[in-house]
């Protein structure tokens, strides 16, 4: 790959993120303007002293007018950007790479999206015309379809298959109790899980992620500038994307049990951040379980465990929050919620409030690591994007 990477460039001096929920009482606007002041004040600054802003929305409007209107952002430049569900983690992605490069002293990144009241549930786009090899199934469809080929590839039970990934979801609920933020705080269990009506494939609707709007931010300054506004900032160790080609979905070898674009943008972070072990390496990570099965298949990618054995270590408890490798300790997308254009932030604040110790009843313990990762992924097996960050709290 061609990134020369920005360890130790840029540093995260404050962030803010407002709870998940269904906001009737709240618009769009109101959102960003209470995600941004909550950023604002963490680092003692204005609007007026951030050079330039990124926002990310997949819906929420066109242009740098999203977030320039309601901050009434006079003479700054403000940029939209948008890629799936990775949406916040692209907006950040620019942020700092614009502040490594000299352009900027100061960025912001700020990810929104209000999907509860439109008149829909959940995010509607509008169509394009393609050849006709597109998907037509819904985005619970294509990843149900990770159980019956992981079942056949690696000879696993299918019951107790299924009864793993639940587990998936019976740890993130747990999560989310603890979090104050978060959509869903009840606890429930994966045997509650398996007994519900199946909603695609043998999936229930709790293998799913919380729709919700909600909104985060970040604001980013050059390392060497970084304790002049925060005393803990965390430093930015590896950025990395990769963007498939949508061949999958045309392939008949794609087998629905790796999510390639994933383990690529994975070895990407952890050669510019020089990781060799992961699971030794790493104090915890966010990943994007926009379903049960995707956390499983990304334990494998993200190079957690070895292929075919994600589903024993789930079951095992390596990835709870007192296991080897914490795992999504804020909830989740699935406890937290997945407005789309937040949860790449969003994942970002749970690794800034654990790294620096301050994520109340549910701080893990660091055990003397010092680096979390984030992955954040858009779009649906064989036509993927995605996001892997890699962020610390000590500068090597």
């Amino acid at each position: 790959m061609s990134s020369n990477g920005i360890k130790d460039k840029v540093a995260i001096v404050a962030m803010g993120c407002i709870p998940f929920r269904e906001h009737w009482d709240k618009s769009q606007d109101d959102m960003l303007i209470d995600a941004t002041q909550l950023a604002f004040e963490e680092a003692g600054l204005t609007k007026h002293d951030i050079d330039a802003y990124w926002i990310g929305t997949a819906t929420g409007g066109n242009g740098g007018f999203v977030l320039s209107a309601p901050l009434k952002l006079h003479g700054k430049p403000v940029t939209r950007v948008e890629n799936f569900c990775a949406t916040g983690s692209e907006a950040l992605r620019n942020a700092a790479y614009a502040v490594a490069s000299g352009a900027y002293d100061t960025a912001m990144a700020v990810g929104v999206e209000k999907v509860k009241d439109s008149g829909y549930q959940g995010l509607v786009g509008g169509g394009v015309w393609n050849d006709g090899t597109k998907r037509n199934l819904t985005a619970a469809a294509m990843y149900s379809l990770v159980l019956p080929a992981y079942a056949q590839k690696y000879n696993v039970d299918p019951d107790e298959l299924r009864f793993a990934v639940a587990k998936v979801a019976e740890k993130n609920h747990r999560n989310g109790v603890d979090n104050p933020l978060a959509q869903f705080r009840r606890e429930t269990s994966a045997e509650k899980i398996c007994d519900m009506p199946a909603v695609a494939g043998s999936l229930s609707v709790f293998d799913c992620a919380g729709v919700a709007d909600g909104a985060a931010a970040a604001i980013v300054v050059r390392a060497e500038d970084a304790h002049k506004y925060c005393d803990n900032p965390l430093y930015i160790k590896a950025l990395s994307f990769v963007s498939g080609t949508g061949a999958g979905l045309i392939d008949p070898s794609y087998d629905y049990t790796t999510f390639p674009e994933c383990a690529m943008a994975a070895q990407e972070a952890y050669r510019q951040a020089g990781v060799a072990d992961p699971r030794l390496e790493l104090a915890m990570a966010e990943v994007h379980d926009c379903f049960t099965p995707t956390e499983m298949v990304l334990m494998e990618d993200l190079g957690f465990c070895e292929r075919g054995t994600a589903w024993k270590e789930i079951l095992a408890g390596t990835f709870d929050v007192d296991g080897d490798l914490p795992v999504n300790t804020d909830g989740g997308l699935k406890a937290f919620g997945h407005p789309v254009g937040a949860s790449g932030l969003r994942m970002h604040y749970e690794c800034w409030l654990q790294l620096r110790g301050q994520a109340g009843e549910r701080q893990i313990d660091l055990a003397n690591k010092t680096l979390g990762m984030v992955h954040n992924l858009g779009g649906y097996p064989g036509e993927m994007v995605s996001f892997v960050s890699l962020v610390g709290n000590q500068m090597c």
